[in-house]
């Protein structure tokens, strides 16, 4: 045999060596989905843009909905239209968007923190599965998970802003304490102590699970039950209408299961504090809960169960196009950018 060949049989026999045989196929199947960190970034910006914009959208009745929530028999504010008549007449229009550029500083961070922390979990366990079984879809169950996750962390990292942005939402009139953030921050420590910073963290931790949780879960388990109905290969080709009644539906579901921990949150967080002593009792006594459980022990005990449910209409209209508007927003901004668009590949 010469050498020619020899050599021509070698290099056939190497180039048979390096093509992958039928072993090595499910690693060429399973592929990283990891995002670059321009990618990451974009995302960040979309979320945060999606939280501001929703937010602002229904600031007033945010507003509203905080200071039912923390009144108390002797209500001031008896239902949206009176609440909202209420606000305008003693405090005029910038009255009723009090406390929404401590919300934006707050719910920016958050949002964008919360969506890029469920991408990343979903991202992670579609890998996963991707790798074990084949498949790599999300059921709801574990969308339920990622979206918890996801709030637990976002809503830690950004608590000491929700909780002066709720007494800032709350002073009124001849109550007014804090002059903005930064005041309100330096006198809640100075008066209470820096742990004052984190007053009703449990049972906002406790409430976001099945609020965010559900929030993400339902939103993306209906928009691919509709892309199956419709026979649909791509998120885009679902209408702005079709993904603003998902988030709707989501925001309700999360909202309704999650309420009571929510008032409790607001009280908790007013708990002790001289500025909101006139929404809360007859006698102008400042009410001051020991925790969680006692606060609502005392509420229903003092102003019945419904007491939980305080607020829950104007936020039901909050919330529903606030959901909305977030969802929509983030996956707009990110086609916009250039992102893949899915919320979870």
């Amino acid at each position: 045999m010469s050498a020619a060949a020899t050599l021509s049989m070698s290099n056939c026999v190497e180039e048979g060596a390096n093509q992958p045989g039928p072993s090595a196929q499910p690693s060429a199947v399973v592929q990283s989905t990891r995002p670059s960190v321009a990618a990451l970034c974009k995302s960040l910006v979309a979320g945060g843009v999606a939280g501001g914009l929703s937010r602002t959208a229904v600031a007033p009745l945010e507003r509203l909905k905080i200071l039912m929530q923390v009144q108390g028999n002797e209500k001031i504010y008896r239902g949206v239209w009176q609440g909202l008549v209420h606000m305008a007449k003693t405090e005029g229009v910038a009255g009723m968007m009090k406390g929404n550029w401590t919300n934006c500083v707050r719910i920016i961070p958050n949002s964008a923190v919360k969506f890029l922390t469920y991408e990343q979990l979903s991202r992670e366990m579609s890998d996963h599965y991707r790798a074990t079984t084949g498949s790599g879809e999300l059921t709801p169950g574990l969308r339920l998970v990622a979206g918890a996750c996801a709030g637990i962390i976002a809503m830690s990292a950004t608590y000491p802003l929700d909780m002066v942005r709720g007494r800032l939402t709350v002073q009124e009139g001849r109550n007014k304490q804090y002059r903005g953030i930064m005041h309100a921050t330096r006198m809640i420590v100075k008066q209470e102590g820096a742990l004052a910073l984190y007053s009703g963290w449990l049972p906002s931790v406790i409430g976001v699970v099945p609020y965010v949780g559900l929030n993400f879960a339902v939103y993306e388990t209906l928009k691919a039950a509709l892309m199956k109905q419709y026979g649909l290969r791509d998120e885009r080709e679902l209408s702005i209408a079709a993904r603003l009644g998902c988030g709707a539906v989501a925001g309700s579901m999360g909202q309704t299961v999650a309420y009571p921990f929510d008032v409790a949150r607001r009280r908790l967080q007013m708990s002790g504090w001289q500025g909101a002593k006139d929404l809360h009792s007859q006698g102008g006594d400042v009410v001051v809960y020991r925790g969680m459980m006692d606060c609502f022990v005392r509420t229903v005990r003092e102003e019945g169960v419904q007491a939980l449910f305080k607020g829950l209409w104007p936020n039901y209209l909050k919330v529903v196009p606030s959901i909305a508007i977030a969802f929509v927003t983030y996956e707009q901004m990110k086609e916009w950018m250039g992102v893949e668009f899915r919320i979870a590949e």
